[in-house]
């Protein structure tokens, strides 16, 4: 950890250095200029960039309205000179298209970059690496209902035949006999981009009737006010509305919990995003995504409501749809808030999943335990066998031991579940992606 914190220090005494400047070429009103999602603008990235300043020149950091909506400038003081970074929450396509005309050194994005963006900014960058594509917060899309509904748990096929207009009163779920009210976030916002993927699928489109909103506290505030609505919002955005529980598939329903939504388990998790272009990226905005990746910045994701990426151990609620071996197996230890997944092509770890490690072992130092203290737990999507599912299954954790070891970490504790307990809806690529995992256990 004391590398890592060198590192950053040195990233931000080289920011220092090209402060107040900016890029040749480019005529940026500010020294900083983060663009994108709502979700991630509101709050999140402006209490960041607050502790990010602060710490940068030792000097109190403050914050004001530009008159634009949904637009924030932090400004402090380094000697006598002002520092400002301007974050645009207008909603995560406004940041690629702002990275795109070279008006964003940050693009803020509650979505995964799409496959057409990673191609229009191939000339700058692979926007796919680790140098370019970093997770600051885990989200959990939260799904919302008026306080006194009734109703406690939704399919997502269930969720998406609302939200289309197929299913048109709360009757049909032991609900009032209301004619239900769609909300939703506006077509920029990646929140809705989110949604769209996880839950309509491609196989269904917003009814017309939805009303549409660019704030998520707005539309939670709305639907906390109407016994017929029925909305989505980030996580951090539920306020005084009421949280259903999801299920994916045949998989339990599960409901967005500090545990379930930090491992991804829950079915509407998301990663939050920040873009650079790669190595071009401004020495200040690098110095940031670092801080941001920190264990201070994940402490400040998580007083924002969304959940960090710092490691916590927990006694996982174990129901009986958990086998009684994998109960036994699992007695004497806990579970940490981590899950390890993969690229695309199932045999890489993903972007998330390298950094997780290097957090991991920070845990295990800052608890005065070692690998030895770790159990990894590896499972498959749904396989045409048991015997493929447990060979891929045993395999994925052997990855992940592999990795570890390869940083200075032995653990010579880890196993194959096969395709049991599934997390998600098997097949496709969100099957293979959300239900192939390895879960990390630690000691008692």
């Amino acid at each position: 950890m004391q590398s890592v914190c060198r590192r950053i220090m040195h990233r931000l005494m080289f920011a220092l250095a090209f402060v107040p400047g900016v890029t040749p070429g480019l005529a940026f009103a500010h020294d900083l200029e983060i663009h994108g999602s709502n979700t991630i603008g509101a709050t999140l990235a402006p209490l960041l960039i607050t502790g990010f300043l602060e710490q940068l020149t030792g000097a109190p950091a403050t914050a004001t309205a530009t008159g634009t909506e949904n637009e924030t400038v932090l400004t402090t003081m380094r000697g006598s000179k002002p520092l400002t970074v301007l974050v645009a929450a207008h909603g995560s396509s406004t940041g690629f298209t702002a990275m795109m005309a070279s008006k964003a050194d940050i693009w803020a994005a509650s979505r995964r970059i799409k496959d057409t963006e990673v191609n229009a900014m191939a000339g700058q960058a692979d926007m796919t690496t680790a140098d370019s594509e970093h997770i600051i917060a885990i989200d959990g899309l939260a799904i919302l209902v008026h306080p006194s509904n009734p109703v406690d748990q939704l399919s997502i096929e269930t969720l998406a035949k609302i939200f289309a207009g197929e299913i048109t009163n709360w009757s049909a779920f032991g609900g009032p006999d209301l004619t239900i009210r769609v909300y939703a976030r506006d077509d920029r916002s990646g929140t809705w981009d989110t949604f769209k993927d996880l839950v309509l699928a491609g196989k269904y489109r917003l009814t017309d009737k939805a009303l549409r909103y660019e704030s998520n506290d707005q539309l939670s505030d709305d639907i906390s006010g109407d016994p017929a609505g029925i909305g989505f919002t980030g996580f951090a955005s539920v306020r005084s509305s009421k949280l259903l529980a999801i299920a994916d598939g045949n998989a339990p329903a599960l409901r967005p919990s500090e545990l379930s939504v930090a491992t991804e388990d829950y079915p509407l998790s998301r990663r939050l995003y920040l873009y650079t272009p790669g190595a071009s990226s401004k020495p200040l905005a690098q110095a940031f995504i670092d801080f941001a990746q920190s264990q201070t910045g994940q402490d400040i994701v998580a007083e924002t409501g969304f959940f960090s990426q710092n490691p916590f151990a927990v006694d996982p609620v174990q129901d009986d749809s958990v086998p009684d071996t994998f109960k036994r197996l699992t007695e004497p230890y806990q579970r940490l808030s981590v899950n390890v997944r993969f690229t695309e092509g199932r045999t890489l770890l993903d972007n998330k999943a390298q950094r997780d490690l290097l957090r991991i072992q920070h845990y295990l130092g800052e608890t005065g335990r070692t690998g030895k203290d770790l159990m990894l737990i590896g499972f498959a999507d749904e396989q045409s066998d048991e015997l493929r599912a447990q060979m891929i299954s045993e395999l994925r954790a052997l990855t992940v031991s592999k990795a570890l070891r390869e940083r200075g970490t032995l653990v010579p504790g880890h196993t194959g579940y096969g395709h049991s307990m599934r997390v998600g809806a098997a097949g496709g690529d969100n099957g293979a992606t959300r239900n192939g995992r390895v879960e990390v256990w630690v000691r008692r």
